[in-house]
C-alpha cells in the first residue's frame, strides 16, 4: 500500500458498532472485567487504551515496523529506550542532537552510570572507534537538529549488527513520509510526533517502532510502568494528524527547497545549512536513503551574531518566534538560546551551532509570502 493511501487508512477500520468513518475517542480511565482477571483487552488506561490502540498501530504501518508505542511527549519516549539499559552500559550518540535529549542523557542517565561517547558519525572508522566492550545502544538523528547533518543508517546499522549493538534513529526531522529507518536495518525508530505527525502545533507527543519482539516488550514494560503515556484526546488529534502528513509534507519539501536557493543567493546570507542543496555535505546520502529533503533549514547571516540574528528574528511576520516544528505555520528560532540552550557554549559551537544561527520550519503557506517575508527581515540586518 502506498504511504498517502496509508496516511488516510492506516491504524483502523470503520468502527464496527455504528459504522463510524473516524475511531471513537474512548474517555476512560477503566474497564469492566468480566471475572477477576478477565477482560476485553483493556483493564487500566495508561497499560491501553482503544484510542491509542488505533494510533499505534497507525505509527507502525507508517514506519514497516511491528509494534507501535506512543508517549505524552518525544522525551517520554527517549527516556523509555534509555531506561533499556542498565549501570554501566555505554551509549554512542550523535554529537549534534536535539537539546532535550543532550540534556536527558547527560544530566540524568549519566549520574546513573550510564557512559556516553559522542561523535559525528561521519566515517566507520570513526564509529568503530567509539564503540566499547560495554556499548550497547547507538543513538542518532538525521537529518539533525539544527545543523541538518545527514548520517548514513545503513553504514551505522551493518556496524551495529557486528557488534550486537541497538541501533535508535530518532526520525523526527524526516517524518514517516521521507525516511524509513528500520527498512535500512535501525532497530528502533523515534519520533517527536509533536512534530510534523501532529502537524497542527496542538498537541505533544512521542512515539517509537521496533519490529524487534524482544525490544518491543521491554518497551512496553517501561512504558507501563513509567505512565508516560498520551491522553485519548491527543491520540485522536494524532491520528487526524496522520491523515494529511502526505499532503502535508509534500509542501513542506517543495516550500523548504525553494526558500533553501533563495537564502543561498541573498547577499546578506553567508551559508545555508540544507540536505537538498547540491553543495550539502550529506546531499548525496539524503538523497539515497530519503524520499525528500524535509522542510527544516538553518543558515548563518554574512555577519553572524547573536544581535544580528536576534534583529532578523525579531523582523519577520510570518515566520513566527517561537520553539518547536513540523508544525502548517512556518516557524523560526535561535538554537543557542532556544531549543538547544541547555548544551554548554563550548560544546555548542563545537558542532556547528553558533550564535548566529538561525533555524526555519517551513510551512506550507504560499513560497512567495514566506520569501518577502524573509527578505524584508534580512534587509534589516
Amino acid at each position: 500500500m502506498k504511504k498517502s493511501t496509508l496516511c488516510v487508512h492506516a491504524g483502523h477500520e470503520p468502527e464496527p458498532v455504528t459504522g463510524a468513518v473516524m475511531p471513537p475517542v474512548f474517555f476512560t480511565s477503566t474497564y469492566v472485567q468480566k471475572a477477576p482477571g478477565e477482560h476485553q483487552g483493556y483493564d487500566y488506561s495508561r497499560a491501553g487504551n482503544p484510542s491509542r490502540t488505533v494510533l499505534e498501530k497507525a505509527l507502525a504501518e507508517l514506519e514497516g515496523g511491528n509494534h507501535g508505542f506512543c508517549f505524552s511527549s518525544g522525551m517520554g519516549a527517549v527516556d523509555c529506550v534509555l531506561k533499556t539499559l542498565s549501570t554501566g552500559d555505554h551509549v554512542v550518540a550523535m554529537n549534534d542532537l536535539y537539546g532535550g535529549t543532550y540534556r536527558l542523557f547527560r544530566q540524568s542517565y549519566e549520574k546513573l552510570g550510564i557512559g556516553f561517547s559522542f561523535i559525528g558519525c561521519s566515517s566507520a572508522a570513526e564509529i568503530e572507534a567509539a564503540i566499547q566492550p560495554t556499548t550497547r545502544l547507538m543513538w542518532i538523528e538525521t537529518p539533525t537538529n539544527p545543523t541538518l547533518k545527514v548520517v548514513d543508517i545503513e553504514l551505522c546499522a551493518q556496524i551495529c549488527k557486528k557488534h550486537g549493538i541497538v541501533l535508535v534513529v530518532d526520525n523526527t526531522f524526516a517524518s514517516p513520509l521521507l525516511q524509513n529507518p528500520l527498512a535500512l536495518g535501525a532497530d528502533v525508530v523515534m519520533h517527536s510526533m509533536t512534530k510534523y505527525i501532529g502537524g497542527h502545533s496542538d498537541l505533544i507527543m512521542g512515539g517509537l517502532v521496533t519490529s524487534d519482539n524482544r525490544l518491543a516488550e521491554s518497551l512496553f514494560f517501561n512504558q507501563k510502568s513509567t505512565g508516560a503515556t498520551p491522553g485519548p484526546m491527543d491520540c485522536y488529534l494524532a491520528l487526524r494528524g496522520i491523515k494529511t502528513l502526505h499532503l502535508r509534507m509534500k509542501a513542506h519539501v517543495e516550500n523548504a527547497g525553494q526558500i533553501a536557493q533563495f537564502l543561498q543567493g541573498h547577499q546578506k546570507v553567508a551559508q545555508v545549512y540544507y540536505p537538498g542543496l547540491p553543495e550539502h555535505p550529506g546531499h548525496l546520502i539524503a538523497a539515497k536513503q530519503m524520499n525528500g529533503f524535509g522542510g527544516m533549514l538553518s543558515f548563518e547571516l554574512k555577519n553572524n551574531s547573536a544581535e544580528n540574528a536576534r534583529i532578523f528574528l525579531l523582523n519577520t511576520r510570518l515566520f513566527v518566534l517561537a520553539e518547536s516544528l513540523g508544525g502548517v505555520e512556518s516557524l523560526a528560532s535561535h538554537p543557542a538560546s532556544m531549543t538547544h540552550a541547555s548544551i554548554p557554549a563550548e560544546v555548542r559551537l563545537a558542532n556547528g551551532i553558533s550564535d548566529g544561527l538561525i533555524r526555519l520550519s517551513v510551512g506550507v503557506e504560499d513560497v512567495e509570502d514566506l520569501m518577502e517575508d524573509l527578505n524584508a527581515a534580512l534587509m534589516q540586518c
